[in-house]
């Protein structure tokens, strides 16, 4: 099952400052879970975690939007922070002297609750940006990688609309059309949806 919240609160990089709501999400069952990205609330998380074991928690990237809580997470719960390495500069304006447990790539495949969770290394808005696919659910959990109506944010230290496009177009929009796309802020949306507008985002350069 997918359990999902909402949490408030900033993103700040390259000196500047905004207000964001981030998605949480967490998947598992009864007894155990993943939890993706640790935003900016603590307490809401351990809510969705419910009691459950947590296995890791998976960072879709490290702004500091999706891993500001995730040493307290850890230290609650006892999970490992797993971190794509080709995003270690960005987590340590965040946390510097606490690295992430350990590391993402590209493939790996991660258990929990009998569901295997295949990540992808999705470069572009973030060096180490990773989406987590869920093919027995028909799910991928994008984080700033792709949202309802385009690709993340490229405008930014660290991001890349060159490398982005590529990520989307050959690891994401090649998943079959019916996947729903649990995005790291906003409502989600079908990878058969934002298919026919890869032509429209490299022509306005999105």
């Amino acid at each position: 099952m997918i359990d999902h919240t909402v949490t408030s609160g900033t993103f700040t990089l390259g000196g500047q400052t905004f207000d964001v709501d981030n998605n949480v999400w967490v998947l598992g069952d009864d007894t155990e879970c993943v939890v993706f990205d640790a935003p900016h609330d603590t307490e809401a998380i351990m809510k969705l975690v419910a009691g459950r074991r947590v296995l890791a928690m998976l960072a879709t990237l490290a702004h500091d939007d999706h891993v500001r809580h995730a040493p307290e997470l850890a230290r609650l719960t006892g999970a490992p922070i797993l971190l794509h390495p080709a995003d270690l500069p960005l987590w340590r304006l965040t946390h510097p002297g606490r690295e992430p447990d350990g590391e993402l790539a590209d493939g790996q495949i991660i258990e929990v609750a009998g569901t295997g969770v295949r990540v992808l290394h999705t470069p572009g808005h973030t060096p180490g940006a990773c989406c987590f696919h869920v093919p027995d659910l028909g799910a991928v959990f994008t984080g700033d990688t792709l949202f309802q109506g385009g690709p993340g944010a490229t405008g930014r230290s660290y991001s890349s609309f060159e490398t982005i496009i590529p990520s989307i177009r050959d690891r994401l929009l090649v998943l079959p059309p019916e996947t729903i796309v649990h995005t790291g802020h906003g409502p989600d949306t079908m990878i058969g949806t934002e298919q026919p507008r890869l032509e429209e985002w490299i022509r306005r350069g999105h």
